[in-house]
């Protein structure tokens, strides 16, 4: 993909996050590899209002607050870089401020094993990161600790952040993430939770590894 089509499908899906109902103004941000470069959202700008030259770059190999555009980075681009330099297999990162998410957050809830599709982001659980100030490299390394071996988790009283191998992906785990966190708030209510085995969800997360459309490299 071309990174004018990258610049216009992130408002697209900023956008898309509001209409969902799965952020709130513009409190989240997205974030797009190309070209050892970062792309992501600008500071402050609603998502409406937003052109796709506003979209900040900023370069992955660097400690530099730099960047390209007219507008300042979302004051989040800290983390958003940490987490795709983290892993070669992230290509993308959203964070929200989704209700279900926060609320567990503010609770400072780890998601266990409620739901064989918890394995879908690397493991039996999904963590709660510690409480650091936004935009501060102190939350940036409360992130990635709870993101060890994991492609999401909460941020203690703020919300959520995922990554994925493309924007596509991205997004999907952030739907599946909230899903997950409706899903175990009410069941928290109801008691009585049953959660799966360790060894049921090593499994599954093996199974994870081939999930989804598979090319047959032979096919003509």
């Amino acid at each position: 993909m071309s990174e004018a089509k990258k610049r216009k499908k992130i408002i697209r899906l900023c956008i898309e996050m509001n209409d969902t109902g799965l952020n709130q103004g513009t409190s989240g941000n997205i974030s797009a590899v190309h070209k050892g470069n970062m792309l992501i959202t600008p500071s402050g700008i609603p998502y409406e209002e937003m052109h796709p030259d506003q979209i900040a770059r900023m370069p992955l190999a660097s400690d530099s607050d730099e960047w390209e555009g007219p507008c300042k980075p979302s004051s989040e681009w800290h983390f958003h870089r940490a987490i795709l330099n983290s892993n070669p297999g992230f290509g993308s990162v959203v964070h929200t401020h989704s209700a279900f998410s926060t609320i567990l957050s503010i609770c400072g809830l780890d998601i266990p094993a409620c739901h064989y599709m918890i394995a879908a982001f690397g493991g039996n659980s999904v963590r709660c990161a510690d409480y650091q100030t936004f935009g501060t490299p102190e939350l940036t390394d409360s992130i990635l600790k709870a993101m060890k071996d994991r492609s999401a988790c909460l941020m203690g009283n703020h919300g959520m952040v995922v990554a994925g191998k493309n924007l596509d992906k991205a997004m999907w785990a952030a739907v599946e993430l909230e899903t997950l966190s409706m899903q175990y708030y009410h069941a928290k209510m109801l008691g009585g939770m049953k959660l799966l085995a360790d060894d049921e969800m090593d499994r599954v997360v093996e199974k994870f590894k081939s999930y989804g459309l598979q090319v047959n490299k032979d096919a003509g």
